[in-house]
């Protein structure tokens, strides 16, 4: 691989998605040239645009600027999302150019600063999140990229000129997260998901094993109680709510709307936290981050202040109308136990109000594979609108539908509907509480519901 400091251009084909504007952003701020490809504009595509990196939405090798068809200068970055007909994609690799995936370029990043990388399939946004907060807020700095919008930055990407920490996402799609080389290593979760990729549970947890194998020999693993790594040969601890744990809360209350806990360590105890995401799933967020950052010798008055003043990940339970009469919250929840997560935090911040979703499934693959456990999840809901399925990378699978899903979920109030419908369906008067919720391109949804429900 050559050099990342060599490169005087950068072409990222997928540029639109979280992870790959991270990349576009952080080459721009190294004062690379820097553009690419998507397949639709998005707000993401429109920020990226706004910071002077050129994006494209044509699939025309002809149209590529002159600036990126220099192979000695040019590096070519690519999401394992493009389909492997895309023109530019095979005109880059046909002519020497160095075409790297985006977890190639991570890992190689990662060798080059005191990395802390978060896996799990649910929970990293949020806790890599925290983390990344807890240091740009305190003496440490730090740079970071984070799988979603940071509520506090208004971004996906921190960069300090003075840090040599990196908060990275360590995604197991694709396997991507065996290219890291990070010295602390937090696993959230290993629930079954992506089993398109390894075909079962036991060779995806397989790959989390690898994954821990990673770290650097003098680093650190932190896993959440219960996950099957305590026969790792690395310096490790464990997190959760329970006391079992080296790290663990107690005395946790609500007040006001925000948890109040004690976070303890296995060097002591910091008194009545405050922190405002809702959801117990989110305090256990809260203090595996206390651990990565407790290793890394934050204070307690940064850690303090910096659990206080966290505002939250866009598209991660993101409150957009809360009011006595109308609720309406937006997640990124994909997963059963996504899913049965934020219902379950609606149904203790807002008891006794009737909960409706509209729910767009992502991946006919997912789908067939958690088809009664979504079922299950969605069921919880007072009132349950499906989408069609968002394909994203895949073809049509035979016999699974949202029709399919619809028929199993067994709440009263239950339909499929097209995203127009949606719109036209919802108003004021029969909204409770509203939740949009998937991974797909239902996000296109809340700006529209956002201002019909306020007007």
């Amino acid at each position: 691989m050559k050099g990342l400091t060599n490169i005087q251009a950068v072409y990222l084909i997928g540029i639109g998605g979280i992870g790959m504007s991270g990349l576009a952003r952080y080459f721009a701020a190294q004062g690379k040239m820097v553009g690419g490809y998507d397949k639709t504009p998005t707000d993401l595509t429109k920020e990226l645009e706004a910071a002077g990196i050129s994006v494209r939405f044509e699939d025309n090798v002809n149209a590529v600027p002159a600036e990126f068809k220099n192979a000695e200068t040019t590096l070519v970055i690519y999401t394992p999302a493009v389909p492997a007909n895309h023109s530019e994609l095979n005109y880059f690799r046909n002519n020497g150019f160095e075409v790297l995936k985006r977890s190639q370029v991570l890992g190689e990043l990662s060798k080059t600063y005191n990395t802390v990388a978060v896996a799990g399939t649910h929970g990293k946004t949020t806790t890599s999140s925290i983390i990344a907060h807890l240091l740009k807020s305190s003496s440490k700095d730090c740079n970071a990229f984070l799988g979603g919008i940071s509520s506090n930055y208004n971004t996906n990407l921190l960069t300090s000129a003075s840090s040599n920490l990196m908060v990275v996402e360590a995604d197991e799609f694709d396997r991507s997260f065996l290219t890291l080389s990070p010295d602390i290593a937090i696993v959230t979760s290993v629930d079954a998901d992506h089993l398109d990729i390894y075909g079962s549970a036991d060779e995806m947890l397989k790959s989390f094993h690898e994954f821990t194998e990673k770290i650097t020999a003098d680093g650190t693993l932190i896993y959440r109680l219960g996950l099957p790594f305590s026969d790792t040969k690395k310096k490790h601890f464990t997190y959760s709510l329970s006391e079992n744990s080296d790290y663990y809360t107690s005395s946790l209350s609500i007040e006001s709307g925000q948890y109040k806990f004690n976070l303890h360590s296995p060097s002591g105890m910091i008194k009545d936290l405050k922190f405002g995401m809702p959801g117990l799933h989110n305090v256990e967020n809260a203090v595996a981050a206390f651990a990565a950052v407790s290793q890394l010798g934050l204070s307690e008055d940064e850690i303090r202040i910096g659990f206080a003043t966290y505002k939250g990940v866009k598209r991660r339970f993101e409150v957009h109308i809360n009011t006595d009469k109308l609720v309406y919250i937006d997640d990124y929840a994909h997963h059963p136990t996504e899913i049965s997560a934020c219902v379950n935090s609606v149904r203790e911040l807002f008891p006794g109000r009737k909960v409706k979703a509209v729910f767009q499934p992502h991946l006919f693959s997912r789908t067939k594979d958690h088809m009664e456990e979504f079922a299950h999840s969605l069921s919880a809901l007072d009132e349950v609108t499906l989408l069609e399925i968002y394909p994203a990378r895949e073809e049509p699978i035979a016999g699974i539908t949202s029709s399919v899903l619809l028929e199993k979920i067994t709440a009263k109030n239950k339909n499929l509907q097209s995203k127009t419908a949606v719109l036209d369906s919802i108003t004021k008067e029969n909204t409770d509480v509203l939740l949009t919720l998937g991974a797909g391109d239902i996000d296109q949804l809340v700006s529209p519901i956002k201002s019909k429900l306020l007007s």
